[in-house]
């Protein structure tokens, strides 16, 4: 697997805001260059066989215009397609609707992985977590991509990746993607107090300490 040191110094985090029709929307930006073609990552993120080997189970119409389903999570509808460049879609999880969108980049001979989420501002729910409880989420798909790209013929299933969030490496992970996502909101501009704050509650929560 992965060096957990590794993984999180090789992804880049920003968090920005968009204003939509309804209001103000928080965007949280993650990307990741890989050794690989635009083709080949391409595949990785449309595929349903390729898709549930680093991240979950999917099914449904994968298509422009197509619902989809991943197991145990979020669902949507695709609304765009610009293959090999991008793919957009709504991310509807519970009652709570928003926006995702996945970039594929050539950088010289590798390639980035660039992956934008855009939701509504719940304010007593950023109070208290901030951006991490989107991050962390997201964080452990991108190690799941990483581990897939360099072993392309391994697979990780939700329970094995449950079990190692559990683990020691498991945990020092999401520790230290907390800390990037407190680095990543005090550069939007949060108090360093409240981003603190804000990603310990985050921490404890995916940990199952709260």
């Amino acid at each position: 697997m992965i060096d957990v040191k590794e993984q999180i110094s090789g992804v880049r985090r920003t968090i920005g805001t968009r204003g939509l029709e309804a209001g103000e929307a928080r965007v949280m930006t993650i990307s990741q260059v890989h050794d690989t073609d635009p083709a080949d990552l391409w595949d990785v993120v449309t595929d349903p066989e390729r898709i549930s080997r680093w991240f979950l189970p999917v099914s449904g119409d994968l298509r422009l215009g197509g619902r989809y389903q991943f197991e145990g999570n979020a669902g949507g509808t695709i609304t765009a397609c610009d293959k090999p460049r991008s793919i957009a879609a709504t991310w509807e999880f519970g009652d709570q609707v928003s926006w995702v969108e996945v970039r594929i980049v050539p950088e010289g001979d590798r390639t980035r992985f660039e992956l934008e989420h855009v939701s509504h501002v719940d304010d007593e729910h950023w109070a208290q977590y901030g951006p991490g409880a989107v991050g962390l989420g997201w964080e452990g798909a991108f190690w799941g991509l990483a581990n897939h790209l360099h072993h392309p013929e391994s697979s990780i299933t939700p329970e094995q990746a449950m079990a190692w969030s559990m683990s020691e490496d498991g945990i020092t992970f999401m520790r230290l993607s907390a800390d990037a996502w407190t680095e990543a909101d005090i550069a939007f501009g949060t108090d360093p107090e409240t981003a603190r704050r804000q990603a310990a509650n985050t921490l404890k929560a995916y940990t199952g300490q709260e």
